[in-house]
């Protein structure tokens, strides 16, 4: 089980850095055209479409690797205080009520809308250029399929939890000074509720 996780939890880092690159196109073509358009008074026709098919982009394919670094929004101000099998519970409920249904639901909706793009060979209505989209809309359903295969890791790493009382780690990449605070503080208890023991 650990090494299926860690595989799910590799594949997600991978597309989820890789994503990352949309926030320099984005970057660069929303910089670009702020030099055009004020600077030498002649605006692009599709730096907008490269701007929200960018963003839109990123949006869907790091949402699995946002859940592999634990990143997503929650309750914290109560689900601190639970204990670290408390927590791993109520995930795992809500993994079952919520989480799956969804991402079934996004993955089956997505790959119906995505086909459908194919088949009209769907362009932009917003764009003068006629920027084509279906092959944007593609990312729908494989977001949903990411998600889902995270989401199982998920579960794997709940019943872990349970079975052993915390946490399993999870692998090492960016994070906010604040995780890393906690992460340092959480070891420093285990730590000492280790040398208790003994």
């Amino acid at each position: 089980m650990a090494e299926f996780v860690r595989f799910i939890d590799r594949l997600s880092l991978w597309v989820g850095h890789s994503f990352a690159w949309c926030i320099l196109i984005l970057t660069l073509g929303t910089s670009y055209e702020v030099f055009v358009r004020y600077v030498l008074g002649a605006p692009t026709g599709w730096a907008f479409d490269i701007g929200y098919m960018m963003y839109g982009a990123l949006f869907l394919m790091a949402g699995a690797y946002t859940l592999s670094r634990n990143g997503h929004v929650r309750g914290d101000v109560v689900y601190r205080t639970w204990s670290q099998p408390t927590q791993a519970k109520v995930d795992l409920v809500l993994y079952i009520l919520f989480y799956f249904p969804a991402t079934l639901a996004l993955m089956y909706a997505g790959w119906t809308f995505a086909a459908q793009s194919w088949r009209f060979q769907e362009v932009s209505v917003w764009s003068p250029a006629n920027i084509p989209i279906y092959p944007m809309k593609t990312l729908i359903p494989i977001a949903g399929l990411f998600l889902f295969l995270q989401g199982i890791a998920e579960v794997c790493r709940c019943l872990e939890c349970i079975r052993m009382g915390h946490w399993p780690r999870r692998l090492h990449d960016v994070e906010e000074l604040e995780s890393a605070i906690l992460h340092a503080h959480e070891d420093e208890a285990r730590t000492q509720s280790a040398g208790g023991v003994r």
